[in-house]
């Protein structure tokens, strides 16, 4: 069954992706709630022979598969959570929207900031400008990219004992 509450995080291989996912899996974890990770490749542009623009789906298609059950398993691995994967071939934005409007369960839209020059990332950048990412309300919530591992983990836990040692 599935819980009435999810954290949607999107997959990506910006560097600041896993900190969205981890500091989600946490809250997750300690809210009895869920994850899920969607992962949207662009479409595959028309070539000459359908047998190649099939190919480069396909391909497209598994680097995506092999991204999201990578950091699904670590997540399992770490915290027994299952996270839901969904795969989808479109437009970014619209298929946030068409996930978050298809499903009740997600509830909050996690998002990680670049800590780099190049600003926070197109996503937090939207949301910033008040993008909205749903027909319904759904929060978006902010993880900082460039924390570590531990310190997001303790953002994720705030009363959790400090580790003294």
């Amino acid at each position: 069954m599935a819980s009435a509450f999810r954290y949607l995080v999107i997959a990506d291989e910006s560097p600041e992706f896993p900190a969205a996912l981890t500091y989600s899996a946490r809250r997750a974890k300690l809210t009895d709630s869920g994850v899920v990770l969607l992962r949207v490749i662009a479409p595959t542009p028309p070539a000459e022979w359908v047998a190649v623009s099939e190919e480069i789906r396909r391909q497209a298609a598994d680097a995506a598969e092999s991204l999201a059950e990578r950091y699904a398993a670590e997540i399992w691995a770490e915290s027994g959570l299952t996270v839901e994967i969904i795969i989808r071939e479109g437009d970014l934005k619209a298929e946030i929207k068409r996930l978050i409007d298809e499903d009740p369960s997600i509830k909050i839209l996690a998002l990680a900031a670049a800590s780099g020059a190049g600003g926070p990332g197109p996503l937090v950048t939207l949301a910033a400008k008040g993008q909205n990412f749903a027909t319904r309300p759904v929060p978006v919530m902010i993880v900082p990219g460039g924390l570590s591992r531990e310190a997001l983990l303790a953002l994720a836990e705030p009363d959790a004992p400090a580790n003294s040692g």
